[in-house]
């Protein structure tokens, strides 16, 4: 397990979570697709260094927010996660980029739909998860993408060869 695993567990996420997310994404268009490969798809998401950067920086603005260390306003903002703040949404983007449009589409339904682990970090608690569940379903939407385009049966379109 590398460091940003270890990280992401401790915040109550394990690769299983994103994995299944990825695999119901995927799964109504491929057939035979199996879980291990929505594992090694999110892992190899996770080995890229500028979604690790991505995800550090997140995890520690909400644990930074839990222990009430950040300056006011964005302490305020950060406990009530405000719906207008976006930052976090936009902090996702720099994943789900990773692998194209498919991945930005497949984020912007996760992030409305909220499903499973996402949910799970969504509801208000005693933690703040005002990144982390928004990195979270970029990190399942970039795995989701690049499954997507390794499936050899995905329609390719060819442009023309030029005269």
């Amino acid at each position: 397990m590398n460091g940003i695993e270890k990280w992401l567990e401790k915040r109550g996420v394990t690769i299983e979570d994103v994995a299944e997310i990825v695999y119901n994404l995927q799964r109504p268009y491929n057939a035979d697709l199996q879980m291990d490969e929505c594992r090694d798809s999110v892992r190899a998401v996770l080995e890229k260094r500028e979604v690790q950067y991505v995800l550090y920086t997140g995890i520690a603005l909400d644990e930074l927010a839990e222990r009430r260390l950040l300056p006011e306003p964005l302490q305020a903002i950060m406990e009530k996660d405000e719906s207008l703040y976006g930052v976090d949404e936009t902090l996702a983007l720099g994943i789900t980029n990773v692998y194209g449009m498919i991945g930005l589409t497949s984020f912007g339904y996760l992030d409305k739909m909220k499903p499973g682990i996402i949910r799970q970090l969504n509801l208000k608690g005693e933690k703040i998860h005002v990144f982390l569940d928004d990195l979270v379903a970029g990190l399942a939407a970039a795995a989701s993408a690049r499954i997507a385009h390794g499936d050899p049966k995905a329609i390719r379109y060819h442009l023309p060869e030029s005269p």
